[in-house]
């Protein structure tokens, strides 16, 4: 974590930290272990494929992450 530009980092991960205690665990109770995972991996599931991201300009991040990967799929078979 010493390298240049590894600061940077930090602001996403802390991002989504904080978009998922305030979205999901602040406003929820958790009765068990499993219940707590099931509703993180719902969470997650929502955040990637679901939420709209203001960053992205308002796509998700899935949507990004495979139109940059079919783009360089495109460029390997051309």
């Amino acid at each position: 974590m010493d390298g240049k530009g590894r600061a940077l980092d930090n602001i996403y991960v802390e991002r989504l930290w904080r978009s998922l205690k305030y979205e999901e665990m602040y406003l929820n109770e958790y009765r068990s272990m499993e219940d707590l995972k099931t509703a993180l991996k719902r969470y997650f599931d929502l955040y990637n494929t679901e939420r709209f991201h203001q960053s992205l300009e308002y796509a998700t991040p899935d949507e990004i992450y495979y139109s940059a990967f079919s783009k360089q799929c495109q460029k390997k078979a051309a």
